[in-house]
């Protein structure tokens, strides 16, 4: 049996296990803080085929002094990190042209559109209390904005993305706490929400050490392959040999590949969120502010704010503006939000295309690369999980990944 370990125990290394484990794999996962304590902890919540417009677009262009300066965006650049960022931000405008933004979008709409295949299974082993099917909705406050939507939502639909348009009557009549100042909304079928992600991929993980998958909590630290297999070295106990290694360590996954050899630009995007106590009634799905670039979700007690995107590294100080932004925002969407009762930040992994990197490493079959998955790492979990026990047990894939593999990125 091929002893597969899997670093990273996140939703995307638990989802891999999962997968790995049903192919007939032994598995052991590695994560120095445990299961489900990173990005996947906090998020908005939501599964969301529809998200393949990536955040690197020519709408970020004239918004470049905007990100830099007001107070009120939802993406920001902390400037003393910016010259550490130049190489990556270079790359990222270079991707942001129309016709770049454009093929990362058809890229990532492959995945997105079958990721609710790579769910099914999980949600068959470990239940579906967890999971709620109204469907996502996103607003718009002015009629500018939303004109300036338009052309994304046309390719989205030529991508297979299917949605409806509502006027501000149909809005008030699907969520009455909503204030009167969305004008028009979009509502996007196929798509749901967990109501408690990280308490469901804590069930999973119960559901994996039931079927014998090994958690072990060290940090990884080294990558080493060989004929034989590969070897991962840890930061205090004694290497680990695998026949195979699946890096899935979200934002942490660069300096592991480079021991790989894979020269990767990977960087860290900051998430906030902002939780509202016994708001879970208010909202019956999660909604889109667009102007503001967050969601709010209704969750187990509480209803969530969560969004923005600050390039700033690993540093674990907040931004007051970023959490202020997105209080202010959710009470201007819901007057009757009480006060709020936690905040939270989180490191999410991103590539200057705006695209996961899956596949194998350049040098060797024995690693296979998992990360990057930016704001969908949630919905696509399932999805990477089935391309990943198919590259490891030799199956032919049913999706073509070449958009995803690390060469793209050329020799580092």
């Amino acid at each position: 049996m091929k002893h597969v370990g899997v670093i990273g125990a996140g939703a995307v290394g638990l989802a891999c296990a999962f997968h790995l484990r049903r192919a007939g794999c032994r598995v052991t996962l590695v994560d120095g803080t445990g299961a489900v304590s990173g990005a996947s902890y906090g998020n908005a919540g939501t599964f969301a085929p529809y998200a393949c417009v990536p955040v690197n677009n020519p709408s970020v262009f004239p918004n470049i002094p905007h990100y830099l300066l007001s107070s009120d965006s939802p993406f920001r650049i902390r400037p003393a990190y910016v010259p550490r960022m130049l190489p990556w931000l270079a790359s990222f405008l270079r991707h942001s042209t129309a016709g770049r933004s454009r093929a990362s979008s058809a890229a990532l709409a492959t995945l997105l559109l079958k990721a609710q295949s790579g769910w099914d299974p999980i949600l068959d082993a470990v239940g579906r209390d967890l999971i709620d099917g109204q469907e996502c909705l996103y607003l718009y406050e002015t009629e500018a904005a939303f004109h300036a939507s338009r052309p994304d939502l046309g390719y989205r639909k030529q991508l297979g993305v299917a949605f409806d348009l509502l006027t501000q009557a149909d809005i008030s009549a699907l969520e009455p706490a909503l204030a009167r100042r969305f004008t028009q909304g979009v509502l996007f079928r196929g798509s749901w929400r967990f109501r408690s992600p990280h308490r469901l991929l804590l069930q999973l993980a119960e559901y994996l050490a039931r079927q014998d998958v090994l958690l072990i909590r060290e940090e990884a630290c080294r990558i080493e392959t060989g004929d034989e297999g590969a070897i991962l070295h840890v930061r205090t106990g004694a290497p680990l040999a695998f026949d195979q290694i699946v890096l899935a360590a979200g934002a942490k996954s660069r300096a592991l590949a480079a021991s790989c050899g894979d020269s990767i630009p990977l960087d860290t995007e900051r998430g906030y969120h902002v939780a509202f106590q016994a708001g879970e009634g208010l909202l019956s799905r999660p909604c889109g502010l667009a102007e503001r670039g967050i969601y709010m979700t209704p969750m187990m007690g509480e209803l969530r704010a969560a969004g923005t995107v600050e390039l700033a590294g690993f540093t674990q100080k907040r931004s007051t503006g970023l959490l202020n932004h997105i209080e202010s925002s959710a009470r201007a969407a819901v007057p009757a939000l009480s006060g709020p009762t936690t905040t939270w930040l989180g490191f999410r992994p991103t590539l200057p295309d705006g695209l996961p990197v899956l596949g194998f490493s350049r040098r060797s079959k024995r690693v296979i690369y998992a990360f990057g998955h930016q704001h969908v790492g949630l919905t696509l979990a399932g999805m990477t999980g089935e391309i990943v026990a198919d590259l490891a047990t030799g199956k032919s894939l049913q999706t073509d990944i070449t958009p995803f593999l690390c060469d793209r990125f050329g020799r580092g």
